[in-house]
C-alpha cells in the first residue's frame, strides 16, 4: 500500500543525541539568561562561556544582545567575527564560521529540517560553513548543508539553499548570484 499522507505520530528522532541531558538543560538556561537577553553582557564574557561549553571561539569576536545558540559544542567561530542582535544559530549540526564574518541582525543559520517525502517527517541535518569574509545580511537564512565560500554576501532577507561562490553577491529566495563583490581599501 502506498503512503499518501504524513503521519506525525510516527516521528522518531531518538537517534539524535547531541549531548547528555544535563548539559543541554544547563546550556538552555545559560543561553536564555546570558545570550538571549537584551542585557549587554560583554562579548569577552560570552566567548568564555561558549568555550566552557565546547565551542571554539577566536579573538575579537563581538556578540550582540539577544542571540540564540542551540548547541555551542557544535560551533566554531574564527577571529574578528560580528554576531548581531537576534541572530539565531540553530546548530543541531556543526556550524563553522571563518575569520572576519558578519552575521547581521536577525540572520538565521539553520542546520536541521525534515524529509517531507517521508511519512514520519524524519529529521534531517546538514552542517553549515561560512568561510572567511562572508557577510550574511539582516534577516537572511542559510539552510542546511550550505557552504558560503570566501567573501560571499547573502543580501538582507535572502535564503541560501545552495552553496554561494566566493566573492559573489546573492539575493532573493532562493538566493541567486547578482554580481561580483569587489573590496577596496
Amino acid at each position: 500500500m502506498k503512503v499518501t499522507e504524513v503521519d506525525l505520530s510516527k516521528f522518531n528522532n531518538s537517534w539524535y543525541k547531541p549531548a547528555r541531558k544535563i548539559k543541554i538543560i544547563v546550556w538552555y538556561f545559560v543561553n536564555i539568561f546570558i545570550f538571549k537577553t537584551m542585557i549587554p553582557f560583554p562579548s569577552s564574557v560570552k566567548s568564555i562561556i561558549l568555550r566552557a561549553f565546547g565551542a571554539e571561539v577566536g579573538s575579537g569576536v563581538v556578540i550582540k544582545p539577544n542571540v540564540s545558540i542551540k548547541y555551542p559544542w557544535f560551533l566554531r567561530i574564527g577571529d574578528h567575527c560580528w554576531i548581531g542582535e537576534e541572530v539565531w544559530i540553530d546548530n543541531l549540526a556543526q556550524v563553522t564560521i571563518g575569520n572576519n564574518v558578519c552575521l547581521s541582525q536577525g540572520a538565521y543559520l539553520l542546520t536541521g529540517s525534515h524529509d517531507y517525502k517521508k511519512e514520519a517527517f524524519d529529521l534531517t541535518l546538514g552542517k553549515i560553513v561560512l568561510e572567511s569574509g562572508v557577510w550574511i545580511g539582516a534577516k537572511a537564512t542559510v539552510c542546511p548543508s550550505v557552504i558560503c565560500k570566501s567573501h560571499s554576501v547573502l543580501s538582507a532577507g535572502s535564503v541560501a539553499t545552495k552553496d554561494l561562490e566566493e566573492f559573489g553577491v546573492y539575493q532573493g529566495n532562493p538566493a541567486a548570484w547578482k554580481r561580483e563583490r569587489k573590496i577596496s581599501e
